[in-house]
């Protein structure tokens, strides 16, 4: 099999867990080469950020387009996912955009829906009928319960719990622990805070924390705040 040349998108923490992912794909059956990270702003680049691995910011992906087969994201906000989803896909618009499913992610893959640059990491546990739309990336020790769906760009972080038939609309995170109790929506561009209960249906662009969990503030819509989500 000949394998892909595949960049990531982002440098930091999330983008290095990317790699790895790939890495582990790899060590299964020969997937994809690894050609390194691209960001869309050098000048933002931070002492967490990968250097040694960094190809360089959009251009370089216009200069070396046909040699680029594939891209994921490595970004861990739901706005910033997608904000430069859709940039990226303007510049390459014929790369693949592949769901990365961990080997060691436990769930019923005959009956879930996994669309493009779903990202599924180690440890996660699932059920049945599970979907997850465009570029939604459930972290490491998630657990996702029947008929769920995890909208576009939607986060989970470590160890959320999302019980069955639970929406989670556009754009929304799940913080690190949180619980999303069963049949509830958490709708687009919403935020569960860390360690929260939700015990009932989350508004658009609302941030509910506590336990149980309680509204906070309100933010923009997904999309508005992709546009002004800083690189």
């Amino acid at each position: 099999m000949t394998r892909k040349n595949i960049v990531v998108l982002g440098a930091g923490g999330m983008a290095r867990e990317i790699a790895w992912l790939i890495r582990e794909l790899n060590s299964t059956a020969e997937k994809y080469n690894f050609l390194g990270y691209v960001i869309s702003n050098g000048s933002q680049v931070g002492p967490h950020d990968s250097r040694d691995e960094l190809l360089g910011e959009y251009e370089w992906l216009t200069a070396h387009a046909s040699m680029v087969d594939a891209v994921v994201i490595g970004i861990g906000t739901p706005a910033a996912r997608l904000k430069v989803a859709g940039e990226v896909r303007q510049i390459l618009p014929n790369a693949e955009w592949p769901s990365l499913v961990h080997p060691r992610a436990e769930f019923d893959r005959a009956t879930a829906h996994v669309a493009d640059g779903v990202q599924i990491c180690v440890g996660f546990v699932g059920t049945v009928n599970l979907r997850f739309d465009d570029l939604a990336l459930a972290n490491f020790a998630c657990s996702v319960g029947h008929e769920a769906h995890i909208g576009a760009g939607s986060v989970l972080n470590p160890g959320a719990n999302i019980a069955g038939g639970v929406v989670l609309g556009k754009g929304v995170l799940v913080g690190t622990g949180a619980q999303v109790l069963q049949y509830l929506t958490v709708a687009d561009g919403a935020t569960v805070g860390a360690g929260a209960v939700v015990t009932k249906n989350v508004a658009a662009g609302e941030t509910v924390v506590g336990v149980p969990a309680k509204p906070r503030s309100r933010r923009r819509d997904p999309d508005n705040e992709a546009r002004s989500t800083p690189r």
